[in-house]
């Protein structure tokens, strides 16, 4: 057995979970609770794609502890009202941590700030994601607005003017497929836009799941001249390149899976601390609009249940980094960044090699691009705050 929490447990503890799981103590990974910055519970407002309940499940399922909610929600959490009509349903039916984001302006919409200062002790920090703010000035105000309440922003950073209706890459597969792609610089463009902006402001600053190798390019730049950013990415975009994809809508996210050359450039980031941590975007939507190929699913995919496995068969299996950066990547460095106390732990069985299998899957979602691919590592029990989440059968 390895402990790799602050925690101490005894040997009657150990001894509890060979007997209760049947597995082989030397497999046994006491960590702790994960937390992921970047999910979407799809309540209030789209409960048929997921609610806080089985989005938490299934968080808790991934070895979470504790998660942050994007606003992409009907209604927007950008007043008191709203934002308090989601607290109440975490209140009553999450079984791990869920922290709110509020939206940076009202309906998302980029035109008007929302109530930053109303909604400062109710939300986590303050995200248009699914949306980039297109227009220097209204991110300025808000910059300069969360600098004054001491909240962060977390930017999902993408050009509208420069999608040209794409919806994968603009790479190799998308030109042999005839289809419609998304350029890297509808990302990094915003990126570099927002920097400058951190600089006049002096806002922390977080970006959310960068894909390209000029966004990490910038970010490790910035960092070198203090400037106050952070930044996370997906497993998808550290282990898959955009000639893994296929036409379905298992693949089908935003940002995209980009090229090899992208993937690479990540995997450096991650190694040397550009990249702060490991982020799923889990975005669950139904079987329906799913199923419609890469054209037209929606965008978004699952990825609670699977990123610990699929991070530790890639990298920390692989020696491309070490499984107390894994826990840095994907449990200290978030809770750290957005002031999340530690509040559990996960035990993992490392030795079970399983097929990744979404009928398994605890999240009414149920469309990875790891569906089918063999991965290390099982959740056995989750606790958070002393209450257990999730327990194998």
């Amino acid at each position: 057995m390895k402990n790799y929490t602050t925690m101490q447990f005894d040997k009657q503890f150990i001894e509890s979970l060979v007997s209760a799981f049947g597995v082989d103590e030397n497999n046994i990974a006491i960590l702790p609770g994960f937390c992921d910055v970047h999910v979407h519970f799809r309540e209030p407002g789209f409960s048929y794609k997921e609610t806080i309940k089985t989005g938490s499940l299934a968080a808790a399922h991934g070895g979470y502890t504790a998660v942050c909610t994007m606003p992409n929600l009907n209604p927007v959490p950008d007043s008191v009202e709203s934002i308090n009509k989601q607290l109440n349903i975490i209140k009553n039916d999450a079984v791990i941590a869920v922290y709110p984001y509020a939206s940076i302006t009202k309906g998302q919409k980029g035109e008007e700030l929302s109530d930053l200062e109303g909604m400062r002790d109710l939300c986590i920090a303050y995200s248009d994601d699914g949306r980039g703010v297109q227009t220097e000035e209204m991110m300025r105000k808000a910059m300069l607005k969360a600098k004054e309440l001491g909240k962060m922003i977390v930017a999902h950073c993408e050009v509208d003017s420069l999608l040209f209706g794409g919806y994968i890459h603009d790479g190799r597969y998308c030109a042999l497929n005839d289809m419609k792609g998304i350029c890297s610089r509808s990302e990094w463009e915003q990126v570099a836009r927002d920097i400058r902006l951190v600089k006049e402001t002096g806002c922390a600053y977080h970006v959310c799941h960068i894909s390209t190798k000029e966004t990490v390019a910038l970010i490790r730049r910035a960092k070198s001249e203090g400037v106050n950013i952070t930044c996370e990415t997906a497993p998808h975009y550290l282990v898959l390149n955009d000639m893994d994809l296929e036409d379905d809508g298992r693949f089908k996210m935003n940002p995209p899976i980009r090229d090899e050359s992208d993937r690479l450039a990540l995997i450096e980031g991650i190694k040397d601390g550009t990249i702060d941590m490991i982020a799923t975007d889990h975005a669950p939507h139904s079987l329906e609009e799913k199923s419609q190929g890469l054209k037209d699913s929606k965008m978004g995919v699952v990825g609670l249940e699977s990123a610990f496995s699929v991070m530790y068969t890639h990298f920390v299996k692989t020696g491309i980094i070490t499984m107390e950066r894994l826990i840095e990547l994907m449990s200290v460095n978030p809770r750290k960044r957005f002031n999340i106390a530690d509040n559990g732990y996960t035990v993992f069985d490392l030795g079970n090699k399983y097929t990744v299998n979404p009928a398994d899957f605890l999240s009414m979602g149920k469309k990875t691009p790891f569906e089918g691919c063999e991965a290390y590592g099982k959740c056995l029990l989750t606790v958070c705050d002393g209450k257990q989440a999730y327990k194998a059968v």
